[in-house]
């Protein structure tokens, strides 16, 4: 972490509902906001352009896929001009900002949406973007599974930062491959803040911070942050209106949107919020030396590492349509004149030669790596 000391804010802020442009214009106004408020990071809720789809569980099939081809109008791809306009106003404000978006794939012949967050640095560029790994339950009618390789994170001027997308933030293996890559700001991005009555597929909106004794969200952040002794932004999305233009009473019955933003330190110390029924630009400014009196007692990658016990394997591969491989020739020869999984005699008496051992010597380990 470049810094001692950080300012770090959530935007909880209520999207023009399925409305990219008129969104823009409001993420805009935001990002002056924490310009001015002189903040480092900003972080905007989980799909905050142009709002998660609530809709999905209150519609016909038909009404569906009108509201589908929507919101693949209505959302951001990495080539859009709208992350022009948005370059320009981080530029402006001198700030860091994480975007959590509904993503149109740009791969050619695609129209598949990803829930994502964008990652834009203090001068408006795109550094990277990460896309849900899994979409939980329904969500999967809506988003595409996102590649390996953007579990990642990126080197900012106040820190190294990463990031996760609501139920995310619940999977073991992923929280550690982030602290493993020396993860020191997270951000988790929520579409709202609910109460739960015995299992999570009973929920309402919260309306009261009491609701933390049930929401999942309260422990989760609080855990992530001491677990991996990073500094939490946690953006959950807030909406007031419940019947928005082109959405007739009841298509967004299954609401959560009450807000509940957090701003934690690395002991799992609530700074601010959780913050419900408003919008607000939530802010917090943070010490360095609240994460290493953390690590002090608890450095999960330093003393308290047991790597020798438990190891993690990371899969960065991205996911492509097309792959170009190496293709045998006729009768399954390659060009060189080695066969399928065989060593050719000619190949080991050349690799014998080049390195001064005997041809048996060759022969037998290229047996034992066939096995």
């Amino acid at each position: 972490m470049g810094t001692d000391s950080l300012t770090l804010a959530a935007a909880q802020v209520e999207p023009v509902y399925h409305d990219k442009e008129a969104t823009l214009d409001k993420a805009c106004e935001w990002i002056e906001r924490a310009g001015d408020e002189d903040v480092d990071i900003v972080a905007f809720p989980e799909t905050f352009f142009p709002g998660y789809p609530y809709w999905r569980r209150a519609v016909s099939i038909p009404r569906w896929t009108e509201l589908m081809v929507d919101l693949q109008k209505n959302s951001l791809s990495v080539d859009d001009d709208a992350l022009d306009v948005l370059g320009d106003a981080i530029d402006d404000a001198n700030v860091h900002v994480v975007l959590g978006t509904n993503e149109l794939d740009e791969r050619p012949g695609s129209e598949t949406l990803y829930n994502s967050m964008f990652f834009f640095d203090r001068s408006g560029t795109l550094v990277r973007r990460h896309r849900k790994l899994m979409p939980t339950h329904g969500e999967r009618t809506i988003w595409g599974r996102g590649d390996p390789s953007s579990l990642s994170v990126h080197e900012t001027d106040v820190g190294t930062v990463g990031g996760l997308i609501c139920y995310e933030n619940h999977m073991t293996l992923s929280k550690a491959a982030l602290c493993a890559m020396g993860e020191e700001i997270h951000v988790a991005a929520w579409p709202g803040f609910w109460t739960q009555d015995g299992h999570p597929g009973d929920k309402t909106r919260a309306e009261s911070t009491a609701d933390t004794e049930t929401c999942d969200i309260y422990p989760a952040v609080r855990e992530y942050a001491f677990e991996t002794q990073s500094f939490v932004i946690s953006s959950s999305m807030y909406m007031g209106d419940l019947a928005p233009e082109k959405f007739q009473e009841g298509e967004l019955g299954y609401d959560l949107a009450g807000g509940g933003s957090m701003l934690v330190n690395p002991a799992g110390i609530v700074k601010a919020g959780p913050t419900l029924d408003e919008e607000t630009l939530l802010v917090a400014e943070f010490d360095r030396d609240e994460r290493r009196a953390t690590k002090a007692y608890f450095d999960a990658m330093g003393h308290y590492a047991r790597w020798d016990a438990v190891t993690l394997e990371v899969n960065d591969t991205a996911l492509n349509p097309i792959h170009q491989r190496d293709h045998a020739g006729q009768n399954g020869v390659h060009a060189h004149g080695q066969s399928d999984g065989q060593l050719s005699p000619a190949k080991a008496e050349e690799i014998a030669a080049k390195h001064d051992v005997s041809i048996e010597a060759v022969e037998a380990v290229a047996e034992a790596l066939e096995e």
